[in-house]
């Protein structure tokens, strides 16, 4: 692989993380890991959830 192609990767990794585009991938890694076998919700099931606990227990944010 190219460097180009390399840094390419990267930031599109990065900038996956800032927008949320992998937190659902890392969570089914997750539940596969601690909960095999068991149902896994679908990932607008999973963002319900996760929005949900959100507003449940707010915290401080920077923005």
């Amino acid at each position: 692989m190219g460097r180009f192609a390399e840094f390419a990767r990267k930031i599109r990794w990065y900038w996956g993380s800032l927008m949320g585009d992998n937190h659902y991938r890392r969570y089914l890694d997750l539940r596969a890991r601690t909960h095999p076998g068991e149902p896994v919700p679908t990932e607008a099931e999973y963002w319900r959830m996760r929005h949900a606990a959100t507003e449940a227990n707010p915290q401080s944010r920077c923005c």
